[in-house]
């Protein structure tokens, strides 16, 4: 099982623990001594983002590097991102969701029906479009936690009978167009520069505020806490990367601001930065996010320790593909328009796929949601760069095929060497 949060009190009257160094050698020691045992977290992602950031900057350094590419590539990963982050919580309790591409592409037909075809205000055909997208979960996880049916069997049922549904919707070649500003601006529009600068502060306040009163808490109860210098580098390090996007983003990057003004952060990037916080604080800070873990671990000892596994496996099922339809608006958004590709084609396999690259296990049990991210920011530099490059697709595939290759090997590979170490 893994999880951020550790109960363990500080210190044991029958077996004191040695005093922890919390200097930076220490703190060095003591992560080397994770990445030795088996926990690599996202560790080989971001590393290959690195590789590959510098590759095609090198190669490409006025196309890849300009803001202008960046924000494009942000809006073009969105999608496949928020897929992913819904993924991560069916991957975490080794199941699989095959249908989460079209489930978002059926919602974003329902929310096409009843905001373009029958003229309902915005707010009820969003709500609408949501619903679909956990009825669908609730169906899928009754048939996988409830009978028992492989969720690899239900979930590609499923894929079939929603790409027929929402051919069926839309009708063969047609489109929904969407008219509506607001959803367009999911996925087009930014920030205006001022928003985007105070919302940038305060992420970083909050964050800052919030992990050093919780540590405050732990360490009044005497339990483990991170040492205040490693709160301090991650707080800096978050400073640095919140403050370095946010001013490249606010700098002009039309071709013709004379016509066309275009700065400001993506909205969104503001929309997957939301994801992040809610469902972070959801499978880290609440017991439902614990028993997540601890289904995904070992079920039978989840049960056995008195946690609903069935109630688990079905919220789970829920929100990924509720996930999966905020996912379906998101890429109908970046066209302005539904049509009965919306979801298809690489949608779920780059999805999964970034879920995987960014650390989180097939297996069960590990992951985290900011995986998502980093795998989805993997996908799309290798899309993009590729395509910079002037690439055939065939070979952007067999390049994304490969690294996704690469993590699951990393990932069974660590697993291995967990269970070896005994830090599992």
């Amino acid at each position: 099982m893994s999880a951020d949060v550790d109960d363990r009190p500080v210190t044991d009257p029958a077996s004191p623990d040695p005093m922890p160094d919390n200097s930076l050698a220490g703190i060095l020691r003591a992560y080397l001594a994770k990445l030795r045992g088996g926990e690599v977290g996202s560790l080989p992602a971001v590393l290959g983002l690195v590789a590959l950031v510098v590759v095609f900057s090198a190669l490409r350094p006025e196309q890849f590097t300009n803001s202008f590419n960046f924000a494009n590539l942000i809006g073009q990963s969105a999608g496949v991102t928020v897929l992913a982050m819904g993924l991560v919580f069916v991957l975490l309790l080794g199941e699989i969701d095959l249908s989460a591409g079209f489930a978002g592409g059926t919602c974003a037909g329902v929310l096409g029906v009843f905001l373009t075809r029958q003229e309902w205000p915005l707010l009820p055909a969003l709500v609408a479009a949501l619903l679909a997208g956990a009825v669908i979960g609730l169906l899928i996880g009754l048939l996988v936690a409830r009978l028992g049916i492989p969720s690899f069997v239900v979930t590609l049922a499923a894929f079939l009978g929603l790409q027929g549904v929402l051919l069926t919707m839309i009708g063969e070649g047609g489109t929904i167009p969407y008219r509506n500003d607001f959803i367009n601006g999911l996925n087009n529009s930014n920030l205006p520069v001022w928003l985007g600068w105070t919302l940038g502060i305060i992420c970083i306040v909050g964050y800052a505020a919030s992990t050093y009163v919780t540590d405050a808490r732990r360490r009044a109860k005497n339990l483990t806490v991170q040492p205040i210098l490693l709160w301090a580098l991650k707080t800096g390090l978050l400073t640095v990367v919140v403050l370095a996007v946010v001013g490249y983003l606010s700098v002009e990057r039309s071709r013709n601001p004379a016509l066309t003004s275009l700065k400001g952060v993506p909205v969104s990037l503001l929309v997957i930065v939301g994801l992040l916080i809610v469902l972070t604080f959801m499978l880290t800070r609440t017991a439902w996010g614990r028993h997540v873990y601890a289904v995904g671990g070992n079920a039978e000892a989840a049960r056995r320790a008195g946690i609903n596994v069935f109630r688990v496996r079905l919220s789970c099922f829920i929100l990924c593909s509720t996930m999966a339809a905020m996912a379906g608006i998101m890429i109908a958004s970046r066209t302005n328009s539904v049509n009965p590709n919306t979801g298809g084609e690489t949608t779920l396999l780059y999805a999964v796929g970034a879920a995987v690259i960014g650390g989180t296990s097939l297996f069960g049990g590990k992951g985290r949601v900011i995986d998502a991210v980093i795998g989805g920011t993997v996908v799309a530099v290798i899309d993009n760069g590729m395509g910079l490059l002037d690439q055939p697709q065939g070979t952007v595939w067999m390049v994304t095929g490969l690294v996704l290759l690469v993590a699951a090997s990393v990932d069974a590979l660590s697993r291995r060497r967990a269970s070896a170490t005994g830090h599992v």
